[in-house]
C-alpha cells in the first residue's frame, strides 16, 4: 500500500464516469429522461433537454428539479429512466482485483437511484467488491454536492472521514467531502491548474489511482 493512502480504511467511490464511462450507458438513460419529462411536463423535446440539464446543474441530480418544480414523484422518474440495457457495460477484472485488494469497506455513492448502482455494479462485475451502495434515494433525495448528501452517507454506514478517500470525477463534489475531512481523489483526463485546494490526489482514471494506492511506487498518478 503506498504511504500516501496508509492511513485510508474506508473508500468511497462515485460510480459514473468514475468506475465506467458514462456515455457508453447515458445516451439510453438520457433519451428516457428526455422522454419522460416532455410527457410528465408537457413539453417539446427540446425543452424537455433544457429542463433535464437545468435540474441537473442546479441540484446535481434532474430528479430532485422535477420534484421540487412539477412535482414529480423522483422514485417513479428514476425507476424509468434507468430501465435500460446495462449489458453495453463491458467488466475490466484489473479493476474488480485492485478494488478488491484495498484494505477496509468499499462503498459507492452515486446520484442515480432506481437500483442503477446496483445494476451497473453488476454488468461490471462488481458486486462481490463493494459493501454497500449509497444512492440518490438512500440520501434521501439529497444528491451531491449537497452538505446534507455527505452528512446521510456518513451517519448511514459510520463512515470515520479522516480515513475515508473520497473518489469522484466532478472536482465540485469533492469540496464538500475536503470540508468533512475526507481525502479526496479526482479522476478524469483534465487536471485543473492551480489545483484546487480540496483536491488531494489526481488522476487520469480510476485504474492509475488503484495501482498508486496499491503499488509502492506509482508512475500513472499525480498526486
Amino acid at each position: 500500500m503506498s504511504e500516501r493512502f496508509a492511513h485510508i480504511r474506508e473508500w468511497v467511490f462515485d460510480l459514473d464516469n468514475t468506475l465506467y464511462p458514462a456515455p457508453t450507458l447515458y445516451d439510453s438513460i438520457g433519451e428516457r429522461m428526455s422522454a419522460y419529462i416532455a410527457r410528465a411536463v408537457e413539453v417539446d423535446a427540446a425543452e424537455a433537454l433544457e429542463l433535464r440539464e437545468r435540474y441537473f446543474h442546479m441540484y446535481g441530480a434532474t430528479a430532485v428539479g422535477l420534484a421540487k418544480h412539477h412535482g414529480i414523484d423522483p422514485g417513479d422518474f428514476a425507476a424509468y429512466v434507468h430501465d435500460v440495457d446495462y449489458s453495453v457495460l463491458v467488466p475490466d477484472p484489473e479493476v474488480s482485483a485492485l478494488i478488491g485488494s484495498l484494505p477496509g469497506r468499499k462503498l459507492i455513492h452515486t446520484n442515480g437511484g432506481g437500483g442503477h448502482g446496483q445494476r451497473a455494479l453488476a454488468a461490471l462485475g462488481l458486486s462481490g467488491v463493494f459493501d454497500a451502495v449509497f444512492d440518490l434515494e438512500a440520501a434521501d433525495w439529497a444528491p451531491k454536492p449537497q452538505p446534507a448528501a455527505y452528512a446521510r452517507l456518513i451517519e448511514a454506514h459510520a463512515i470515520t472521514p479522516s480515513r475515508a478517500l473520497f473518489v469522484e470525477d466532478t472536482a465540485r463534489n469533492l469540496e464538500p467531502a475536503h470540508a468533512l475531512g475526507f481525502t479526496t481523489a479526482l479522476v478524469g483526463p483534465a487536471h485543473p491548474e492551480p489545483r484546487p485546494g480540496h483536491v488531494d490526489h489526481w488522476a487520469q482514471d480510476a485504474k492509475a489511482l488503484l495501482r498508486a494506492a496499491t503499488q509502492a511506487s506509482a508512475t500513472h498518478t499525480h498526486t
